[in-house]
């Protein structure tokens, strides 16, 4: 029993639950119709169906998940991962159903690269040989694998790592080597201590020849008991910022030997004796898992924002500080502190990140339908989507996990000081959540890839436009699109007059567009006239990959409201209803205006909006935001469908019961456990009570 016991009373009034309850009833659309459109019925129901099976796993608990330090998360979550794969064979779930429970646990684990890295690897790289030898093991977790790229010399640049891998044609094998120290494998999830198998990155060489890195299959621990095979060095690299419950490893070989058969060949080979190296038909066939988890980070990225913005919403809702002496809120006839969620500047925060999570929403299914799609077309040969869906997801990759870092410490900080408590969800949801702008490629790096296909594109549309044979409305690419439009005026000025006007649709895709082909058109010249080196544009190049991206977002926010999106074949346009149409169309002019108005500078120097008109935005943004946005903040929220056994938040209840729960919470503290702390007797003791005195003699006084 804790030695922290609050007494029975309830806190002042209004209670949390009449004011969400209120602001429930504010809401103008169909809270669950908003969420049967962006999940889907059978989604909504398997949650349902899912929940209780969590909720009563003992290693599924969260009530205890910030109070536990690494060693304990760590086991804990492996606890946990080995639940969740007994519990999956148990009810025979789908592997829909497997990613969704995992979702509501929400807790990374030492299984997490086994299924996110190495089992995809294996499916996209693996022969009809290698599937039956290691994806179906590893599929009933027989065997155990990670995915061993980045080392400690090398992460982005994955051309440049160091380890090897040797082929031996007298015995038909390949000789893993580290031959550095800077070639250790290094930050690589589940290698620490979970995995027994490693995709190991290396670089193939064969007949005195380097062919860059190959993807090999290597067993690293004994299937019998756990050991290091002989040759493999590996270990845990220590705590980190986050993701505490993952133990992210380093390795190291000394001429380790493998099979031939180690080596995934699907698109390249060696030939068994003369070790003739066989090439792949298409040098871009292995990015498919890059370009799969890149594009299914854009759909994390609105995972983390909108459980963020939920939190901060519902509690903006209830908490309350200060009276309005302009507008003061009444409860009856008495006056109340006014809730935070009514102050501008709280709704200047929040809302664009509830924004920001809608039209992350549109772009992830987008990204996800060209993956499917373009992963279709390579199969047959045709690689023409490959390098605009790869552009595109390193672009989109960046940008939205940089908005979703930035908006999960906004949400935090919205939150005052409870949500600088760890009992508000926030502080371990940014901490697991941060490694997003690092891994699958430096935010800042891989943006440079998305740059050479923007300034290509140009390059090859400039050069058509000049060669007399281009036909306009042969262009079904909006990238080429919006450069053919800034081409044929670069001068064009918007002809907005009013604040209303800019909630035109239409108008909000031109400045994006006219702004994006502004900043590639200028770094084409810097680069091809002026001779700059690319490292001189590196900025330049960075701030047209987000130009770009948030050309794409705005877009599709837009095509997806109007229902005019491509669908992945055989799926159904699904219908928005009148009022949730016009809700998510206030939330999407929202989106295009806030971004214009917060960094207006490269609207305004592409010439497209004047000073005059960046005024007029923020009034519209702050019309929308207090008129439209307002009434249906919670409703937007809740339409995320996330439970609380999801969100593990004192601050978003769905109930409102914030403080009820928060100081509930914190008699769990171990601390709280003993009314005397440990230590009182050796370290406060002799200061405060040196001789011992018995009895109340020793008063605090005031």
């Amino acid at each position: 029993m804790s030695a922290l016991r609050f007494p029975d009373l309830p806190p002042s009034e209004p209670q949390g639950c009449d004011l969400l309850t209120q602001e429930r009833s504010k809401t103008t659309f169909g809270v669950h119709d908003l969420s049967t459109f962006l999940y889907g019925e059978l989604y909504l129901e398997r949650q349902e169906r899912l929940l209780p099976l969590l909720e009563n796993e003992p290693a599924f608990n969260k009530a205890n998940r910030y109070f536990k330090g690494r060693t304990e998360r760590i086991a804990g979550a492996l606890r946990k991962d080995h639940a969740l794969v007994k519990l999956s064979q148990k009810h025979k779930w789908t592997p829909e159903e497997f990613m969704q429970a995992e979702a509501l646990i929400d807790e990374a684990g030492p299984f997490g690269l086994h299924r996110g890295m190495f089992m995809p690897t294996l499916a996209s790289q693996s022969t009809d040989e290698q599937v039956e030898k290691f994806l179906k093991p590893a599929l009933r977790y027989e065997i155990i694998g990670c995915y061993a790229q980045t080392e400690l010399g090398h992460g982005s640049n994955v051309q440049g790592i160091e380890t090897t891998a040797t082929y031996i044609p007298e015995t038909d094998e390949f000789e893993i080597h580290t031959p550095y120290l800077t070639a250790s494998k290094w930050w690589i999830g589940g290698l620490g201590k979970a995995a027994n198998h490693a995709v190991v990155m290396a670089r193939l060489k064969t007949a005195g020849k380097d062919y860059g890195p190959h993807a090999f299959v290597v067993p690293i621990r004994s299937m019998e008991d756990h050991t290091l095979l002989p040759g493999v060095m590996a270990g845990d690299i220590g705590p980190k910022f986050g993701y505490n419950t993952t133990d992210n490893g380093c390795m190291w070989f000394d001429h380790y030997r493998v099979p031939r058969i180690s080596l995934l060949a699907k698109h390249s080979s060696i030939k068994p004796g003369s070790g003739e190296y066989v090439k792949p038909p298409n040098d871009k066939l292995s990015y498919g898992t890059m370009v799969l988890v890149r594009a299914s980070l854009v759909g994390a990225a609105r995972q983390g924002m909108a459980k963020a913005v939920t939190i901060a919403t519902r509690y903006s809702a209830i908490r309350r500080q200060f009276v309005d002496k302009d507008s003061p809120k009444t409860l009856g006839s008495q006056v109340i502190e006014t809730p935070v969620l009514d102050y501008s500047m709280q709704q200047y925060r929040l809302f664009p990140i509830i924004a920001s999570a809608y039209a992350c929403f549109f772009t992830s299914k987008e990204m996800m339908r060209l993956y499917y799609l373009n992963m279709k077309n390579m199969a047959s040969g045709d690689f023409s989507l490959l390098a605009d869906v790869h552009a595109s997801s390193s672009g989109l990759k960046s940008l939205t996990t940089t908005m979703a870092a930035a908006a999960i410490e906004e949400c935090r900080r919205a939150c005052g000081g409870h949500g600088f408590s760890s009992f508000s969800g926030l502080p371990l949801m940014l901490q697991d959540y941060v490694p997003n702008v690092t891994w699958e490629g430096d935010n800042y790096m891989i943006t440079q890839q998305t740059g050479r296909y923007l300034f290509k594109s140009f390059r090859d549309l400039v050069a058509k436009r000049a060669s007399g044979k281009f036909n306009a409305s042969l262009i079904n690419s909006p990238t080429l699109a919006y450069l053919n439009t800034y081409l044929d005026n670069p001068g064009l000025k918007c002809p907005v007059t009013s604040a209303a006007q800019f909630h035109n649709p239409e108008i909000q895709l031109a400045a994006y567009g006219h702004r994006a082909a502004h900043i590639v058109a200028d770094i084409v010249h810097a680069l091809d006239v002026e001779k700059r080196t690319w490292n001189s544009m590196l900025v330049e190049i960075y701030n047209a990959s987000v130009a770009h991206c948030q050309f794409i977002l705005v877009q599709n926010f837009i095509l997806g409201i109007r229902g005019e999106m491509a669908q992945p074949e055989g799926v159904a346009v699904v219908e928005l209803g009148p009022q949730a149409k016009e809700a998510l169309t206030d939330l999407s002019d929202l989106f295009a205006l806030h971004m214009i108005h917060k960094q207006p500078g490269e609207f305004l120097t592409s010439g497209y909006v004047d000073a005059k008109q960046v005024s007029l935005i923020g009034k519209a943004v702050m019309d929308v935001m207090e008129n439209k946005i307002r009434p249906n903040a919670v409703g937007f929220v809740d339409a995320f469908a996330f439970p609380d056994f999801l969100l593990n938040s004192a601050l978003g209840r769905y109930d409102g019961k914030v403080y009820e729960t928060y100081t509930e919470m914190a008699t769990h503290e171990p601390l709280n456990q003993t009314e005397v702390m440990e230590g009182y007797e050796k370290y406060i003791k002799p200061f405060t009570n040196p001789h011992g005195k018995k009895g109340n003699t020793m008063q605090a006084r005031l």
